[in-house]
């Protein structure tokens, strides 16, 4: 997965893909550059890793001439980041030609639980160009 597929706030944020397939997508952050105004990792910023994993992930369950389109996500922030990287790992939890529903577990490089999210995307069929 490179740099077009997470479009231009993925790419500022500096996310980088592990893993990728429908079943499940690993990916990371670095803290730093996506702080609040506290030095701590912004909540956004989580939810945008977030958003990224499960969107490619519902893009690939969906497959090719098909998109898929973020309908809803929710995120719970357990503690704060300050330094290095945050990784999150999206795993489906449903997967049908409508819908796709991914969770996120988005922990620190100390394996401590940072947020979790659910994403739940639409799939459609690509527009005609």
């Amino acid at each position: 997965m490179g740099g077009d597929s997470m479009g231009d706030l993925g790419n500022r944020m500096g996310i980088e893909f592990v893993e990728a397939t429908p079943e499940r997508v690993v990916g990371r952050m670095p803290v730093k550059g996506n702080t609040q105004p506290y030095g701590l990792l912004h909540g956004g910023a989580s939810c945008v890793l977030a958003e990224t994993l499960g969107s490619v992930g519902s893009a690939l369950h969906a497959g090719q001439g098909r998109i898929a389109v973020g309908v809803e996500i929710n995120a719970t922030h357990h503690r704060s980041a300050t330094e290095g990287f945050v990784t999150g790992v999206a795993t489906r939890v449903h997967g049908g030609r409508t819908l796709a529903t991914y969770d996120i577990v988005i922990t620190d490089d100390r394996d401590r639980r940072v947020c979790t999210a659910r994403l739940t995307c639409m799939l459609r069929d690509r527009p005609s160009e």
